[in-house]
């Protein structure tokens, strides 16, 4: 049985060969197209069912917002961002300083307890020297005493 052979009949007329495979081709077609129509209607009938909340509350909290962006200035945040960030940058390169400074210091502290120690040394010994010019003024007095003892044995015995 081959497709030229067959023969379908509906109604009062028949259709014989390749027309039966045209038929069925647009059939189907429109039987599709119209399957296609209602699933898009009856999800368009879904959407349309759905209600749509009162905006009006978002409406004015949305002008709120903008509202509160406006008077915050928003705008110019970017510029104070970067006002800001320079000012960072500023306050990390002085804290560097200070490090080193802090650094430093610390190396001019240790350097004035090796002083203090010195100073202490030579305090002690300026003592030390006190009870020497003591012991010097006298035995500058002996001395001048001895020689006075010696001029007055040299002395002839006349002048004394």
């Amino acid at each position: 049985m081959s497709l030229e052979n067959t023969e379908l009949k509906i109604g009062n007329t028949s259709f014989k060969g390749i027309w039966i495979a045209i038929v069925l081709t647009i059939g189907t077609s429109i039987g599709g197209t119209v399957w296609t129509a209602s699933s898009l209607y009856s999800r368009l009938e879904t959407v349309e069912a759905v209600k749509i909340p009162n905006i009006k509350p978002v409406t004015e909290r949305v002008t709120l917002i903008e509202q509160r962006l406006q008077d915050n200035d928003v705008g110019q945040l970017k510029a104070k961002l970067a006002t800001l960030g320079t000012h960072l940058e500023t306050i990390l390169t002085q804290q560097e300083k200070l490090l080193e400074i802090k650094a430093e210091l610390s190396e001019l502290s240790k350097e004035i307890e090796a002083m203090k120690a010195v100073v202490k040394q030579g305090e002690l010994i300026a003592d030390s020297m006190g009870d020497v010019d003591t012991r010097m003024n006298k035995l500058t007095k002996e001395i001048e005493d001895l020689w006075q003892g010696m001029n007055y044995l040299n002395a002839s015995p006349l002048q004394r």
